[in-house]
């Protein structure tokens, strides 16, 4: 709860059957009440303005306005943190990513198109990434809004201070890879720390971003327009190469090989990890069995604990480890698993991580 009180969520949908059976799955919680029901951006905005709701959730595809230009509006009216309801296709998916672009927390899928019969298939992630957006830094969400202007992150006493850090074990060789984690806040986490790396990066790149089917594609898409480095969708069998960052698609599993001399991604569907597929643990976990410690592993913005397992096996064979520091994230969640677990060797805001690794590199 918010203050010892409930999390007022304001539910915008053009369809009356979805605006009812989003609000009963929420109200399902008694950690959540419903602050409105509304069918169009404009009453959103009449409601942001008189009920004050903590989180909305907004349709992305809706007739006149489109989610999108809504959200613009209510960012430019008041920091409420925006969970985008979208459908599974590729207009969809285009107009999630201009919205996490734009500042919106997190998204969810309708299960079967504009009016999903089945939510209940997605209710407990809608629950959880709800109550999670609450609990969001909404100023870093919306700071990290691409082209916008970056709010400066004064240095704290505390992040000056030694680690707590449990013993690294030993690694001869120079990193051979660098493994990049992410969820809530992270696509755009990502467009910042990505570009950064120069166009002769010496290492491949892996990254597990949580996002369902259907929307993993654009992301990389986005990405490789915004970046020096090469950036792609993984596919089974695509070769692990210097210079070239690999996304894993979502709904599956990313993992790595090495056949011969050569390292290749493997793609897999057994069960969900920590509730995601993708998972950074599986992805850890198969890099720390096949390359061992010469690896660098960051691990950014996102709620839960994914990565925490994996990025432990990793420093135990001599991996670097760097969190983003929660002074940038908009959940600490993944990072602060990672720190409390004394497993970072540094905490750094996101706009300092890609000059870190590279400094690892050259030592």
């Amino acid at each position: 709860m918010i203050k010892d009180r409930k999390i007022r969520v304001l539910i915008v949908d053009d369809s009356a059957f979805m605006r009812k059976v989003i609000g009963d799955i929420l109200s399902s919680n008694p950690a959540i009440e419903i602050a409105g029901r509304v069918k169009n951006g404009d009453e959103a905005l009449k409601c942001l303005r008189e009920s004050a709701p903590d989180v909305i959730t907004l349709d992305v595809e809706m007739p006149g306005k489109n989610g999108l230009e809504v959200l613009r509006e209510i960012i430019s009216i008041k920091p409420v943190p925006v969970v985008m309801v979208s459908s599974l296709t590729k207009e969809g998916a285009n107009i999630t990513m201009q919205a996490l672009d734009a500042g919106a927390v997190d998204f969810v899928t309708k299960p079967s198109g504009t009016i999903s019969l089945d939510m209940e298939k997605i209710g407990g992630e809608l629950l959880q990434k709800v109550l999670a957006a609450s609990r969001a830094s909404v100023q870093n969400a919306f700071s990290r809004s691409f082209g916008s202007k970056r709010l400066s992150v004064p240095q704290s006493p505390e992040r000056r201070k030694p680690l707590p850090v449990v013993p690294r074990g030993a690694s001869q060789r120079k990193p051979e890879l660098l493994v990049i984690a992410a969820s809530t806040g992270g696509p755009n986490a990502l467009q910042e720390l990505v570009p950064a790396l120069g166009e002769d990066f010496p290492l491949p790149v892996l990254i597990v971003q949580h996002m369902p089917p259907g929307f993993t594609s654009s992301f990389a898409h986005r990405l490789d327009e915004r970046s020096r480095l090469k950036v792609t969708e993984g596919s089974d069998g695509m070769p692990v190469r210097r210079g070239v960052a690999v996304v894993a698609p979502g709904g599956y599993h990313m993992l790595v090989e090495r056949h011969s001399a050569e390292l290749v991604c493997r793609l897999s569907e057994t069960p969900p990890v920590r509730s995601v597929r993708p998972s950074a643990d599986v992805l850890f976990a198969s890099v720390a069995d096949v390359i061992g410690g010469p690896v660098v592993v960051v691990v950014l913005t996102g709620m839960g604990k994914d990565g925490l397992d994996g990025t432990r096996l990793l420093r135990a064979k001599g991996s670097y480890v760097f969190a983003e520091s929660k002074e940038t994230c908009v959940i600490f969640g993944m990072p602060g698993a990672v720190v409390d677990a004394g497993l970072a060797d540094e905490v750094l805001p996101i706009y300092s991580i890609a000059a870190g690794v590279e400094r690892v590199l050259k030592n």
